[in-house]
């Protein structure tokens, strides 16, 4: 019987030398039974400060924790490690790269809840999970479902931001069920998860609000200084590839 591994990392910083310092996660069968884990780990890397600004996690709070690969959530996350279960995140390429940095080498099936929030939702402004949490009104429901695992939520706390994608999640599947009714949600999210998205108009920069082919058509120079310049996300990488070769 698959299990359902939903997790959350923060971090000391978002660059090549920054390590995981708390996991949050949510551990589901098919019954329902749910397993929460909320664990700070130490780091010998310094919390940056842009870091502590966004999850509130400063030096006193790791002090004397065990190192990321000792806590239980590691040892659970390497336990269910095939490719019966599932590993869910938001943004799940900066999670999974973060694991990977501890020694984790994966074999479940992976999904990623922002890039199937961009198929399955294309007409949202944005997907953030903060962004969802209020678009969707999972608020509403977040404080019942967070009394049954005795979970405080928080924004960008990763126990906090796991509740609200569990709730997320059951939309993800009922989406998935209005819109491919002929396949098995789960393994939708997961061929989701594997297919870039084609982003219609971009959400910053000098452009924000505009269409990207029209972009391309216009100004084709900044969309290739843009590749070769900016930190982009796979699918705006995706996209602006394929814009450019039309």
């Amino acid at each position: 019987m698959p299990k359902y591994v939903l997790f959350d990392t923060e971090t000391t910083g978002n660059q090549e030398e920054d390590r995981v310092i708390q996991f949050g996660a949510m551990i589901v069968d098919q019954t329902g039974a749910v397993e929460a884990y909320d664990e700070f780990c130490s780091s010998d890397v310094e919390i940056k400060i842009e870091a502590m600004e966004v999850h509130n996690i400063t030096p006193n709070m790791i002090e004397g924790k065990p190192q990321a690969t000792q806590t239980t959530f590691y040892q659970k996350l390497l336990e269910l490690n095939n490719e019966e279960n599932y590993l869910i995140a938001h943004n799940i390429s900066f999670d999974m790269g973060m694991v990977k940095k501890e020694g984790f080498e994966n074999s479940y099936q992976l999904i990623d809840t922002l890039r199937c929030a961009k198929h399955l939702y294309p007409d949202m402004p944005y997907h953030r999970l903060q962004y969802l949490r209020y678009a969707l009104e999972l608020y509403k429901t977040e404080e019942q479902e967070a009394a049954k695992h005795n979970i405080t939520i928080k924004a960008h706390d990763a126990i906090g931001d796991v509740l609200v994608m569990k709730l997320f999640l059951s939309k993800l599947v009922m989406k998935c069920r209005e819109i491919y009714p002929d396949y098995n949600p789960m393994e939708k999210l997961v061929d989701l998860t594997r297919t870039p998205v084609f982003i219609k108009t971009f959400k910053f920069g000098k452009y924000r609000g505009k269409d990207i082919q029209e972009v391309a058509s216009q100004d084709a120079g900044y969309l290739n200084w843009m590749k070769s310049n900016m930190d982009l996300d796979e699918d705006l990488k995706y996209t602006l590839d394929k814009v450019l070769s039309n």
